[in-house]
């Protein structure tokens, strides 16, 4: 298509139908220049294509994948990137152009009820994970939909809201999975949120759409509206929102044509957004041409069972009650063992293609099982149930609990009350741990859970919202034919009561207010040296593995982190190295520690292999609120190596020089403790008429009165002296910069 010379035909109508979505699902075409209309579908979990949005069951068949809490866990981009694969292939055979996904909103809070929809609390991990998934998608000629851009970490009143964020944590944290995935996987379209960002709704927001997303991160593609974003759809064209989704019929083609019309909006800011969809159709269309492979449901529903299994965290296992063995005598309990919670609820639902229980995944593979129901998830005490469980347990050698969330408790549309699990279930937990030592605890949830029975049990297993593979995966990683490597991509908190948005958080119907900034996930924990229950990063494995010969080299603009990882232990399996980097030089508030770069690695029994992982300055950066710029201070760092967040096998500083613009080493605002602890600048201080004009007395006892006024800023230093002129601070100022750069 030349789409330069079909927007000059178009009429004034068709520019604003085309801005304007329809049919639900749909971008409008102009059937007169031969512009085709373009499918779009929810499945950042799996393909939900329907005509009708109250009749899920309607939808069509599809593979449902395991959520982006358990996804995320398996911190393997190659892994998501197979997801992408996977998504793009089942689009592209039921005609979708746009997959509405991924989703790389923080988890701010366990209280989201959106959570399992996300990946992580860290902005990082989440961006890569982000991207991988994209590439993946993309590859495969089908368009993604980058959400909920941005600041949405809750579901309570969303449409009206404002997320209250201040500019580093805004950028830092916020919006930098979002920048990350825009700047390595250049995703097709971006789904603005329903919520307004600092008073400003996100749809009409033009420093987010167009000042950061475009100007800044040099974004060219779709920003369209989550489904009823829009209040007023010609503003939100003003502010760069290209497309208005669903659409309000004629509504909203006669509102676009009236404001044109009416000089309320005009025409060369509609036809920059018709540009970009006609781009996007374009596009699509001429992937539709190209030959891709498409993959079956059981291919698609073996690599989401693989993907389950890959991601699933093992929590503890004392004296290892895992692995199950073939001569174990196994109790499975609870009803999730036969009526699994497997993915969340609202638009990400999906009409599943094959399900598999794990209580018929464990009996299809293992000979001796029993099972006792335990609890019903309707949420009655039923004490009957409770005891014949625990009778039951004292007859075999080990006990599966499955427990976790109700179906009905996590989902778009509201947030979660607390983040315990069913008091039956606990009490349960509890009981069984009394009649049997070796108690496994299978979790489903889709965010994070208190465990008051942790220290009861001896092994627990974190499977998320598993997909409808649950049954195999879980199985496969109980049995030991999968080792897990699965690594926390959140904190899980002793109680709801030490996480940073405890009291707060909803408390609001009109605004959330991110009290506390940048200090999110671990980095809250880590500054409030809080004991958590497990940390973020953690996971545990079947074998074992040993760090050796680590060593750090300046790369000029990037830190080369180079080790030796060998297993150790009698099995195969994975290891997720993780770098963590501490700013120690900064004036600002800085994290103890941040996340800089990972891999996963594949080794057999007493395989060794040299890892490296270049971390780039990007990470080393912050963003200045007083520049509004991010920034780079030359100085000490402190690097560390582990297996998560709080177990560090390595830890190093490093002096890196990498800021080569001159920087002012002070300024009038500067107190007089920078001179005094700096030789150079204290040496000059002794020289110049700024100290020359010093009382006596002031002069006299240099090493007592002026470390006394040590937090004296150098333009009130006048006060201490007898001067003629103000001018010889700017002369010590301008002096002390000439020596050189920082």
């Amino acid at each position: 298509m030349n789409t330069e010379a079909t927007l000059k035909k178009m009429t004034l109508r068709e520019k604003a139908e085309l801005v304007s979505g329809y049919a639900l699902w749909f971008i409008k075409g102009v059937d007169r220049l031969n512009v085709p209309s373009i499918m779009m579908s929810d499945g950042p979990s799996g393909l939900r294509k329907q005509d009708d949005p109250t009749k899920v069951e309607e939808s069509v068949k599809a593979v449902n994948f395991p959520a982006s809490a358990l996804t995320a866990c398996s911190f393997d981009e190659d892994k998501l990137y197979k997801l992408g694969e996977n998504l793009g292939s089942a689009a592209r055979k039921e005609d979708v152009n746009i997959l509405l996904g991924p989703g790389v909103n923080i988890k701010r809070t366990p209280l989201n009820g959106r959570n399992f929809e996300y990946f992580s609390e860290d902005p990082l991990l989440a961006g890569k994970l982000g991207s991988a998934y994209v590439k993946g998608v993309q590859s495969q000629g089908v368009g993604v939909s980058l959400k909920h851009f941005a600041g949405n970490n809750r579901e309570l009143t969303r449409f009206t809201s404002t997320s209250n964020i201040d500019d580093r944590a805004l950028r830092e944290v916020y919006l930098k999975p979002f920048e990350y995935v825009v700047k390595n996987a250049n995703p097709t379209t971006i789904m603005c949120s329903y919520n307004a960002l600092n008073g400003v709704l996100n749809s009409q927001n033009k420093t987010l759409l167009t000042d950061i997303l475009r100007e800044e991160w040099g974004y060219k593609g779709v920003v369209m509206s989550d489904w009823g974003a829009t209040d007023d759809h010609i503003e939100a064209l003003k502010a760069g929102l290209n497309l208005e989704m669903p659409g309000k019929g004629e509504l909203s083609v006669t509102e676009v044509v009236d404001a044109v019309l009416n000089d309320r909006l005009e025409e060369s800011i509609l036809d920059n957004s018709v540009y970009r969809i006609l781009e996007l159709i374009d596009k699509c269309k001429f992937a539709e041409k190209n030959n891709h492979e498409v993959k079956s449901l059981t291919e698609q529903h073996e690599f989401a069972c693989d993907l389950a299994a890959n991601s699933m965290v093992l929590l503890k296992n004392d004296h290892d009650v895992l692995p199950i063995r073939s001569n174990d005598n196994i109790l499975v309990v609870g009803e999730l063992a036969i009526n699994p919670h497997y993915q969340g609820g609202g638009s990400s639902h999906v009409n599943l293609y094959s399900l598999i229980t794990p209580l018929d995944g464990i009996k299809d593979h293992h000979g001796m099982v029993g099972f006792s129901k335990g609890y019903e998830e309707n949420g009655k005490n039923n004490q009957q149930l409770i005891k014949d469980a625990v009778n039951e347990a004292k007859n075999y050698s080990k006990v599966v609990i499955f427990a976790g969330t109700t179906n009905s408790s996590e989902s778009e549309g509201f947030d979660r009350e607390n983040i315990s699990l069913p008091d039956y279930q606990n009490e349960l937990i509890c009981k069984l741990a009394e009649a049997n030592e070796n108690i496994v605890v299978v979790l489903q949830n889709g965010s994070v859970v208190e465990m008051p029975w942790i220290s009861k049990v001896a092994g627990v297993l974190e499977t998320y919202l598993a997909g409808e593979a649950v049954g195999e995966a879980t199985w496969s990683v109980l049995s030991g034919a999968v080792n897990p490597s699965g690594k926390l991509s959140e904190t899980f908190p002793i109680s709801l009561k030490d996480t940073s948005a405890y009291g707060t958080f909803g408390t609001s119907k009109v605004e959330e207010n991110y009290h506390e900034s940048i200090f999110v996930g671990y980095k809250y924990f880590d500054i409030k040296d809080k004991k958590v229950l497990f940390p973020f990063g953690y996971g545990l494995s079947y074998t074992k593995f040993a760090y050796s010969d680590i060593s750090l080299t300046d790369l000029g603009g990037e830190l080369q982190v180079k080790f030796v990882l060998k297993n150790i232990g009698a099995c195969a399996g994975s290891e997720v190295p993780q770098i963590y980097i501490s700013n120690l030089t900064s004036d600002f508030e800085m994290p103890k520690k941040v996340l800089a770069g990972f891999t996963k690695v594949y080794l057999n029994s007493g395989e060794s292999k040299e890892v490296v992982i270049n971390i780039k300055k990007a990470e080393f950066t912050y963003f200045n609120p007083i520049k509004q710029s991010w920034c780079f201070d030359n100085g000490e760092y402190l690097i560390q190596l582990g297996e998560s967040s709080r177990e560090m096998h390595f830890c190093e500083k490093i002096k890196l020089e990498w800021n080569t613009d001159p920087v002012a080493l002070i300024n009038r605002d500067s107190y007089l403790d920078d001179v005094i602890e700096n030789e150079k600048l204290f040496s000059l201080f002794k020289q110049s008429k700024l100290y020359a004009g010093l009382y006596q007395p002031v002069k006299d006892n240099n090493d007592a009165t002026l470390k006394m006024m040590r937090y004296t800023p150098l333009r009130s230093v006048l006060m201490l002296g007898s001067y003629k002129t103000s001018s010889v601070v700017d002369e010590f100022v301008n002096d002390a910069n000439a020596l050189g750069k920082c």
